[in-house]
């Protein structure tokens, strides 16, 4: 038991050459009961990590990530379970910390092999919460933002520039993009409702912008000035992402 203490250069696939998703792994942060858990994304679907798990049970990793190995026909009545390794935060000597990064239903299965304390009945709720804010995150990418993704980037693609102009002024737009709404390199995939909202407006606005310009000089310069305003009211708050 656990304690409780062109078309060469077409629109570019979804994400983009340029945004390929980093291995998926985070640092566990200090556990904070006040706080959102992080998930992460592998395997297209959200995941929590043992060692985040682990730190919000008040528990060592070792013997939580012990009971995955124990049970492990168990938890993969509900999928296959993912394990990766990482330096260990408490080596000195870069040891490498294998652990696993659950589904939904697997973390739910963890759980059950703990006393319902009252920070264990937090955890459950606070996964809940988790794992509700991914699946909205999931539909609003589906309806929303690869519509206006691939708006955008066919109408870069309609601008008829040569095929290593065009590869360029798909991930330079990216870049504006992704700078004025927030969201890291290659994590698009996994942002959070709000992000994705930002990434929509973002991108509506590029479309919106592209339109009349004479080659891709102009319509990247075109979509810098058109973002400007949404970038500060990003910054001064008067939008939030």
């Amino acid at each position: 038991m656990l304690s409780p203490d062109k078309r060469t250069a077409r629109v570019p696939a979804e994400p983009s050459a340029n945004e390929k998703q980093p291995k998926a792994s985070i640092v566990p942060t200090p556990a904070d009961p006040g706080k959102n858990l992080v998930l992460t994304s592998a395997r297209d679907q959200p995941r929590v990590d043992s060692r985040l798990l682990a730190q919000e049970l008040r528990n060592q990793h070792r013997p939580v990530l012990a009971l995955v190995d124990k049970y492990a026909d168990r938890f993969e009545h509900f999928g296959k379970v993912l394990f990766q390794k990482a330096p260990s935060v408490e080596s000195r000597t870069g040891q490498r910390e294998r652990y696993a990064l659950l589904t939904e239903d697997q973390a739910f299965l963890l759980l059950t092999m703990s006393r319902n304390t009252e920070r264990v009945v937090d955890l459950k709720v606070r996964l809940v919460a988790a794992f509700q804010a991914a699946r909205r995150a999931s539909q609003m990418r589906q309806t929303e933002y690869l519509p206006t993704y691939h708006q955008l980037h066919d109408t870069l693609h309609a601008l008829g520039a040569d095929a290593a102009h065009e590869r360029f002024l798909h991930m330079n737009v990216n870049r504006l993009v992704n700078k004025v709404a927030g969201v890291a390199p290659g994590s698009r995939a996994s942002a959070a409702v709000p992000m994705q909202g930002m990434l929509i407006v973002a991108q509506l606005i590029a479309a919106d912008a592209l339109q009349g310009a004479a080659d891709y000089r102009e319509a990247y310069d075109r979509v810098k000035a058109a973002l400007v305003p949404l970038e500060r009211a990003h910054l001064t708050g008067e939008v939030r992402a």
